[in-house]
């Protein structure tokens, strides 16, 4: 399993993901599932990956060698003209890779399914997040709806919804991402250290900070033992309930 999310805030954009896999409960492994592209100056574009894993190494594969190859593909994603033709490519091709690797019918193509957040700028255009599904078919981010995620979502979506400011600063987004991946961390075991972050600032069109968090790193640690002891204060501060 897997658990990613991106978050658009009003000075650009905050990704973070897991790096476990498994295939089974005594057998865990580490992948990174954030890739990126950029072209300086005049784009860059993120993904996040949830699923199959042989599925979503070859999409990252093709689109890669699609991208630098010496026949002319275009268009490519750093060819594309806007996020959304972005998004269409990447639908189409996660819909090619997962239908070359199913034999026949819908039980098949179904073990093989993954799903995509990508999110990044085009020059002259708007920051965005989009979610790909397995069809091909994609969402954008809205007001309404100002984060994605993917993989074992449930655990960390209620911190989230009660603490997301779109105003809010990188540093602020960054803590409540680790909140909501502590949580999740502690509630599923096919979700693991360590976590990958990357954040882009709005019209940069450059790679902006990635970094790798670790167990051991200490700001993780003292944000994850903090959060356990005010929700524990937060319940006893709580009315008593009579019977």
């Amino acid at each position: 399993m897997t658990y990613c999310v991106g978050l658009r805030l009003n000075r650009g954009l905050v990704f973070m993901s897991d790096t476990r896999t498994n295939a089974g409960l005594d057998n865990f492994s580490m992948t990174r599932k954030i890739f990126t592209w950029t072209v300086p100056g005049e784009r860059l574009v993120t993904i996040m990956t949830s699923g199959n894993l042989a599925t979503t190494q070859a999409l990252v594969s093709l689109i890669d060698e699609r991208s630098k190859a010496v026949v002319d593909r275009s268009p490519t994603i750093l060819q594309e003209p806007a996020m959304f033709q972005v998004a269409r490519l990447f639908g189409a091709t996660l819909k090619e890779v997962i239908g070359q690797s199913a034999s026949s019918g819908q039980n098949a193509s179904s073990q093989f399914k993954a799903s995509l957040i990508l999110g990044g700028q085009v020059k002259d255009g708007a920051t965005t997040l989009f979610l790909i599904y397995p069809e091909g078919n994609f969402v954008e981010v809205t007001e309404e709806t100002p984060f994605l995620q993917i993989g074992e979502a449930k655990y960390g979506k209620p911190i989230l919804m009660r603490a997301y400011d779109p105003d809010m600063s990188f540093s602020d987004a960054a803590k409540l991402l680790l909140v909501s991946f502590d949580s999740t961390v502690k509630s599923n075991l096919s979700v693991g250290l360590p976590f990958d972050l990357q954040i882009y600032v709005n019209d940069a069109l450059d790679a902006g900070v990635e970094k790798r968090i670790e167990a051991d790193d200490p700001a993780y640690q003292s944000i994850s033992i903090g959060w356990g002891d005010a929700l524990r204060d937060a319940f006893k501060s709580l009315p008593t309930y009579d019977l």
